[in-house]
């Protein structure tokens, strides 16, 4: 496959359009089946930080005064990434984030999503959740640190990337897993799933 970037954020809530902003980012670049670069920072949008939200990150409010303003992190982010696919897990989530925080900035993405919680729901369909973490036991991948945290959690995703892809190889008997193939599977409905790969094939 493809050089991909996985990009996982930490925010205030759920709704860039309700005034919700990151208050960390994280990306790690895949590369021939390992990762191979990472970048990962706090950042302050100047938006207070929930007590239940600051529980389940362990991201303070101090934390946050003390980060660079979000427009240097995320031009920053953004310039790591270039103009690789994207990755993320529940993509239309870290989507929305992705764009908000760019468009802050008068930047735009120009690549899509590939989203490993829906290429999940369709390659472990029997997985009993699809939530990362509850993934990485199904899969027997390992924890790279705490939950909820930018960097962690991108590392995870792109371990369950790389484990799905797998599958795709050995199950599936599919040669070359690329980006385009990746996304044409998220969209498509479960029971559709082995239909998607026999058309890849006959391509």
């Amino acid at each position: 496959m493809e050089v991909v970037a996985v990009i996982d954020f930490e925010t205030t809530g759920l709704s860039p359009g309700q005034g919700d902003r990151a208050t960390e980012v994280a990306a790690v670049i895949l590369e021939d089946g390992r990762i191979v670069d990472r970048y990962q920072s706090l950042m302050n949008g100047g938006v207070r930080i929930p007590s239940f939200i600051e529980s389940l990150t362990g991201i303070s409010n101090a934390m946050i005064r003390r980060a660079p303003p979000a427009a240097e992190v995320m031009q920053e982010v953004a310039d790591f990434v270039g103009d690789r696919p994207l990755v993320a897990h529940n993509a239309s989530f870290d989507c929305k984030f992705w764009d908000a925080e760019l468009a802050r900035i008068e930047r735009s993405r120009q690549q899509e999503f590939v989203c490993s919680l829906l290429l999940s729901r369709r390659i472990f369909p029997l997985a009993p959740s699809h939530k990362l973490g509850a993934l990485v036991e199904y899969a027997n991948l390992p924890v790279a640190g705490r939950y909820h945290r930018a960097l962690a959690d991108a590392e995870m995703a792109a371990s369950l990337l790389l484990r799905l892809e797998d599958e795709l190889r050995e199950r599936h008997e599919v040669n070359d897993v690329s980006v385009q193939l990746l996304r044409r599977i998220q969209r498509v409905p479960k029971a559709q799933l082995t239909r998607c790969i026999a058309r890849e094939r006959s391509r």
